[in-house]
């Protein structure tokens, strides 16, 4: 049976680098993208200290330029990509809304929103020559209508407009391409509360459970759920 290929967007640290451990550790032949190339080829020799083999790519995905060279660059070395798991993300302005500008939240959706689909569109052909293909989405509860109108969370969510609109973008843009790219099963998670760099280290769970629901999402078999929106416990409510 051919190994299974997996990409991983913003992989040199956190969430997006603890997925890439874990599916190399599956046996996965696993690309770690990041755009700096000197970090993501650090994590890669860190991985190998623990005995996993992975490839380094240099993948921008603000970029069409990086976004396409990385898709050649992948269809030369395996010809198709059974996994592909859109993590990069940045937080954004945490301004309260009534302070927040338009022009501070174009880098939010840029890399948030526009990347997942600039990366989606630009691996469609590889995903399509793959046996089931999957996507997962890295989102997050505080982009749920109704995490974001649940008084327990009102403590620790205060109000902002980037991080959480972009995250709620991203969900549609799960749903509409699960119910578009026939074939492939496209589902979004929420890590929880984590501690990396984006929490500046405070987080309720480890990167180890954080990436619980990727991992599941990722290693779904052609009959798995698709359009849905999951923690490491279960279904997520929109």
């Amino acid at each position: 049976m051919a190994t299974t290929t997996a990409l991983v967007t913003g992989a040199n640290k956190g969430l997006g680098r603890e997925t890439v451990r874990r599916l190399a550790a599956l046996g996965w032949d696993v690309f770690l993208a990041s755009r700096d190339e000197r970090r993501g080829n650090a994590a890669v020799e860190d991985l190998a200290e623990e005995g996993l083999e992975v490839r380094f790519i240099a993948l921008d995905v603000t970029s069409d330029e990086s976004v396409a060279a990385a898709a050649d660059s992948v269809k030369t070395q395996v010809g198709r990509l059974d996994v592909l798991v859109n993590n990069a993300g940045v937080g954004g302005p945490v301004n309260p809304p009534a302070e927040t500008r338009a022009a501070e939240l174009r880098d939010v959706f840029e890399v948030n929103v526009l990347g997942p689909i600039r990366v989606t569109n630009a691996f469609l052909p590889l995903l399509r020559a793959a046996e089931w293909p999957r996507i997962v989405m890295v989102s997050s509860g505080m982009g749920s209508f109704a995490v974001a109108n649940n008084p327990r969370w009102s403590g620790m969510m205060p109000a902002q407009l980037g991080y959480p609109a972009s995250k709620a973008a991203l969900n549609m843009v799960t749903n509409q391409y699960a119910r578009g790219l026939r074939g492939i099963r496209v589902n979004a998670v929420d890590p929880g509360y984590t501690a990396t760099d984006l929490t500046g280290h405070q987080g309720l769970q480890t990167v180890n459970e954080g990436t619980d629901a990727i991992v599941r999402l990722a290693t779904i078999g052609p009959d798995g759920p698709t359009g849905g929106f999951f923690n490491r416990e279960g279904t997520v409510a929109w």
